[in-house]
């Protein structure tokens, strides 16, 4: 009945694994003739940092981090 019942459950991780790198494989993949070009290139990442900054300055305020 519980033949192969982990080998199944280590599976899952390689799963996941996979899942999400495909969702950011495809998230990006409209980006990349953009790169060609530098200044839409440096527009890019800035609004990347920008964007990751946002979320961890927002996540310190919510959670109430201090930055030490």
């Amino acid at each position: 009945m519980f033949d192969g019942f982990w080998e199944n459950v280590s599976r899952y991780p390689r799963y996941f694994v996979t899942i999400v790198l495909g969702i950011f494989l495809n998230a990006i993949s409209p980006l990349t003739p953009l790169f060609k070009r530098p200044t839409t290139a440096i527009a890019i990442v800035g609004m990347f940092v920008g964007l990751s900054l946002f979320v961890l300055f927002t996540l310190r305020a919510m959670l109430g981090l201090s930055p030490s």
